[in-house]
């Protein structure tokens, strides 16, 4: 069985139903904070926190648990910087309970979502692995954390542990079977269907940044291609960190494009004020992925994302 913590959430529930269509029997834990009990309505699950170490202990005791999939983790950027003492509870705290409950009931296998916001501001443009780590806001700080306790229990032989640095994950079901429930992040593909979906001017971080066109760029990643990385990393059960991304980069203005190219309507936008922590540009080089999990993206296309994100919309 494998344990999927943030298993009712955008990524975690998508992967959750690839693992269940190879045949995984899987076990959601998840406090529903961001997630919603309809994404996991047909897979055995535990409300509960990772703040709750008696509860995590009864958990692997209970159960027969051989991996961890380990997504649920507070992301939001903005939140982090005016409320970093949460992030590291439930982020940094919340981890390693989960780590302790799963050493001592023998678990050793763990896969960490880990995150693109540990670099920073990036020296150089893609980001291989081996860059400088400098996480410039909590939430990146506190994955970060998290990163430091994997690789000393994976150095020490305690855990097999593999960590995901992931870009801008967006899409959803490509074959439109599941539904992305409660997705209220603040990253800009659902924040543009949501502005579409109510009608609503659209607001963008800023439009003042040192790029080409004046807004963020980013790297953007298919939910099913990041399924697909877990499960190729559960096959692997080796111990390292990737980067997960398609190694190309969109600015907002250009995702705002294909958007409307994508769902063929007008999208009105305006630019507010920039967002505390963010860094201009961000691109991946997932190149190690690629070759050592010998994993390659299948829907590397902005606007296939754009439109798979769309059908999933509840």
């Amino acid at each position: 069985m494998i344990l999927i913590t943030g298993g009712a959430g955008f990524i975690g529930s998508n992967t959750n139903r690839c693992l269940n269509a190879l045949g995984y029997r899987t076990l959601v834990f998840d406090n529903f904070s961001k997630g919603s009990k309809k994404a996991v309505e047909n897979t055995p699950f535990i409300e509960g926190d990772l703040r709750d170490r008696k509860q995590l202990k009864s958990l692997f005791e209970n159960h027969d648990i051989q991996a961890v999939m380990h997504f649920a983790a507070l992301t939001d950027v903005g939140e982090s910087c005016t409320n970093p003492q949460l992030y590291f509870d439930v982020n940094a705290e919340g981890s390693l309970n989960l780590l302790e409950a799963m050493i001592a009931s023998g678990v050793k296998q763990i896969i960490f979502s880990s995150t693109a916001a540990v670099y920073g501001h990036p020296e150089k443009q893609p980001i291989k692995e081996t860059d400088t780590i400098s996480p410039i806001n909590p939430y990146g700080q506190s994955k970060w954390e998290v990163e430091k306790m994997l690789k000393e229990l994976s150095d020490k032989k305690v855990i097999t542990a593999t960590s995901f640095r992931y870009f801008n994950a967006a899409g959803g079901d490509p074959e439109g079977r599941q539904k992305n429930y409660k997705n209220e992040e603040n990253n800009l593909i659902p924040l543009i269907l949501r502005a579409i979906k109510n009608n609503t001017p659209l607001s963008v971080y800023g439009d003042d940044w040192p790029t080409s066109d004046g807004t963020c760029v980013r790297d953007y990643i298919h939910v099913e291609d990041l399924a697909l990385a877990h499960i190729l990393a559960l096959k692997e059960r080796a111990s390292d960190t990737y980067n997960l991304g398609n190694g190309s980069g969109f600015s907002v203005k250009e995702v705002i494009q294909a958007a409307e190219n994508a769902l063929n309507r007008p999208i009105k936008w305006k630019a507010g004020p920039k967002r505390a922590g963010d860094p201009p540009v961000l691109v991946a080089d997932s190149t190690k992925a690629q070759e050592k999990l010998k994993w390659k993206p299948k829907f590397p296309g902005l606007e296939k994302m754009i439109l798979d994100a769309w059908r999933a919309l509840p």
